[in-house]
């Protein structure tokens, strides 16, 4: 079984395997941020009196620190991300005729 799914790994194309592998990182960057915001905005909002408010740059603490922070750093990060890992690929020759296509135009 595991012959097939590697003969079906080769079958890729090397544009797919690598958009595959890009989406699952940006997949799991914006997913530990949507851990971080629940789970920090929880502990920093919930069950809390007024007196405990604290500010932080204006925000409340827990709306810094559960939204500001991880939306900054995650546009940040998939910034970088893009500058540095993403890289075009070769899409083949381009269509000198339309009409081959099939699109009905």
């Amino acid at each position: 079984m595991s012959d097939e799914s590697g003969r079906q790994q080769d079958r890729l194309d090397p544009l797919v395997r690598s958009a595959f592998r890009e989406a699952l990182v940006v997949a799991l960057i914006w997913l530990g941020a949507m851990v971080w915001s629940v789970g920090v905005s929880w502990w920093l909002g919930y069950g809390r009196s007024e007196q405990e408010l604290k500010l932080v740059l204006g925000f409340p603490e827990w709306v810094f620190w559960g939204i500001v922070v991880p939306w900054v750093s995650c546009a940040g990060i998939s910034w970088l991300f893009a500058v540095w890992f993403v890289r075009d690929g070769e899409l083949g020759e381009d269509l000198e005729d339309a009409e081959d296509l099939g699109l009905g135009g």
